[in-house]
C-alpha cells in the first residue's frame, strides 16, 4: 500500500524553525517528485516545495525561498522540509504527496499523504 506519512509539525513562536519528515512507502521512490503543500482553513492548498527523488532538483514557492529547504534521503525514502524564520502566515496543515516523474512537474500528486499541523504564533 502506498503511504507518505508527515510528521513534525508543532506550535513555534514567530522566528522559530521546524523540521518536517516524509517517509515513503509502497512504491518505487526514485520514480516520483515529493513535494510539501500547505492548506489555511478557509484557504485553497498551495504548493511550498518539491523535490526530485532521482536527479535532486528542488523547488521553492516565492514566500518560501531562502527560508525553507528541502532534502531527500533516498536511502530512508524520507523527505524533509526544513523551515525556519517562520512566519504567522506560514500556519497551515501541511502534506506531502508524490507526483510521477512522466507528469513533468512536481505540482500533480499521484499520491497524497495525511497532513501535519505547524502553528506559528506571534
Amino acid at each position: 500500500e502506498v503511504q507518505l506519512q508527515a510528521s513534525g509539525g508543532g506550535l513555534v513562536q514567530a522566528g522559530g524553525s521546524l523540521k518536517l519528515s516524509c517517509a515513503a512507502s509502497g512504491f518505487t521512490f526514485d520514480d516520483y517528485a515529493i513535494g510539501w503543500f500547505r492548506q489555511a482553513p478557509g484557504l485553497e492548498r498551495e504548493g511550498v516545495s518539491c523535490i526530485s527523488s532521482s536527479d535532486g532538483r528542488t523547488y521553492y514557492a516565492d514566500s518560501v525561498k531562502g527560508r525553507f529547504t528541502i532534502s531527500s534521503d533516498n536511502a530512508k525514502n524520507t523527505v524533509y522540509l526544513q523551515m525556519n524564520s517562520l512566519k504567522p502566515e506560514d500556519t497551515a496543515v501541511y502534506y506531502c504527496a508524490a507526483t510521477s516523474v512522466v507528469r513533468g512537474t512536481c505540482w500533480s500528486p499521484d499520491y497524497w499523504g495525511q497532513g501535519t499541523l505547524v502553528t506559528v504564533s506571534s
